[in-house]
Formats: structure tokens, sequence, C-alpha cells
């Protein structure tokens, strides 16, 4: 489904990414893992159409997407979840996930998937009409990905979903997640946590430095002994 090429980008002056490419297959879950400040955020931006890259290309489907606009890349289907929820904290937890759906028109179908997304989150329901900002950081990241699954993408994208939840409230997203892939969505995980991104994800890239070191099978990336010492601990 989406496939990068031999991407470069960055910021000004400073490049970060540096001859990137990877795929991710439809229906799968993948995963981009590495440190803080590998550029795997840069490489997010840089599909979604948020920063040009210096060179090489972005395909969905086979076709050219790096010179779209952000608007148009989600019209194709691609939506991000982004790293820190970046919900609107004044505005309603319903009225969040319905910014989601901006760009549909089918009012029964918005109905439909807001219901779906209660189901999936049923503490969001609970909490519809208190403001965004006041819930806890596991419920807000419930509604930053009720709120990209209510813009009905063909693949999702998730920036660090890891980022500052409690062990618990982490595996109950993760398997809301699994609900999601059984559904048939592809989903393109890029985290730190390497082990909750394994845990989730069937194909895995490492960025290092700005380049993709490792990559195959996650089953076989837990057992490299570079990711054992650098991101496992073992």
């Amino acid at each position: 489904m989406l496939e990068i090429r031999g991407l470069s980008a960055g910021y000004g002056g400073v490049q970060i990414l540096r001859d990137v490419s990877l795929t991710v297959r439809a229906g799968e879950i993948a995963t981009l893992v590495g440190s803080n400040g590998a550029g795997k955020s840069t490489l997010l931006n840089t599909v979604c159409g948020i920063i040009r890259p210096l060179s090489g290309r972005v395909l969905l489907d086979g076709e050219d997407i790096t010179a779209h606009t952000s608007e148009a890349i989600v019209a194709l289907g691609i939506t991000q979840v982004p790293e820190g929820r970046r919900l609107f904290p004044h505005m309603t937890v319903r009225d969040n996930l319905i910014l989601g759906a901006y760009r549909r028109r089918d009012g029964d179908g918005i109905r439909r998937d807001l219901a779906w997304i209660y189901q999936l989150f049923p503490i969001l329901e609970q909490r519809q009409r208190q403001p965004a900002g006041s819930m806890s950081g596991g419920e807000q990241q419930m509604c930053a990905i009720g709120r990209g699954l209510m813009a009905k993408p063909r693949l999702l994208i998730l920036d660090e979903l890891s980022l500052g939840l409690a062990p618990i409230m982490l595996d109950t997203l993760v398997d809301a997640l699994h609900r999601v892939h059984a559904d048939g969505m592809t989903i393109f995980l890029v985290e730190q946590d390497v082990a909750t991104a394994f845990d989730l994800a069937s194909t895995g890239y490492v960025l290092e430095n700005g380049r993709v070191v490792l990559a195959g099978a996650t089953a076989e990336l837990r057992s490299d002994p570079h990711v054992k010492k650098a991101y496992l601990g073992l």
C-alpha cells in the first residue's frame, strides 16, 4: 500500500533522513522503531506532506504522492495520529471525534462510526460531553485514535502510541488496535517502545541516525543481537 523509496528529508539546512526505503503492505501492521531523535517523526511528516523531501519518493498503491498536499493525502486515505495527541483541549470529547470526519458528508456513516468508536473505547462515550483536556493521558490517546479512525482511513499511522502511558492503559490500546486491524485496517506504527511495537506488528524497520539499519519480520528482529542489546535490554 505505502512505499517509500530513497527518501531524504530535513528541516532548513539540516538533513535528518538519508536514503530511507520501506514498505507497508495492505492489511498488515508494520512498525518503524528507533530512539528519540532518530528521525521517525520527520519520516511521518514527509509521508503526510507536512515537509517536502530533499530526494526520493512516496507512493500509495503505486501512485506517486510525494508532491501532494496534506489535504490531498488525507483524501487518498492516509490519516496520522500525531505524537502527543494534539487534541483541542477545551472542546468536548465528542467534538474532537467529529472533527476527524471533517471531510466526510455521509451523515449516517459518521453516526455509525461514532457509535463504533464508543464501542471500541466505552470511556469516551461516558466522557463525551466533557472537555478533552480534562481526561487522563491514556483517555486522550483513545480520543486521538478515535479521531483518526473517524476519517475512515485506509492507512492509519500512529506516532508514539505508548508515550507517557501506564502499562495497563497501553495494554488496553494495543488490544483495541488488534480489533481495528482484525476489521481490515492497515496500520503503520512509529514507536520508541520496541517491545510493544514488535508485539503489535508483523514487519519492522529499525531507524538509526536517519537511516534504516535493519528490516524484516519482527519475530526475527526481536532475536537480532543489536536489537536485543540496544532496544530490549537483553
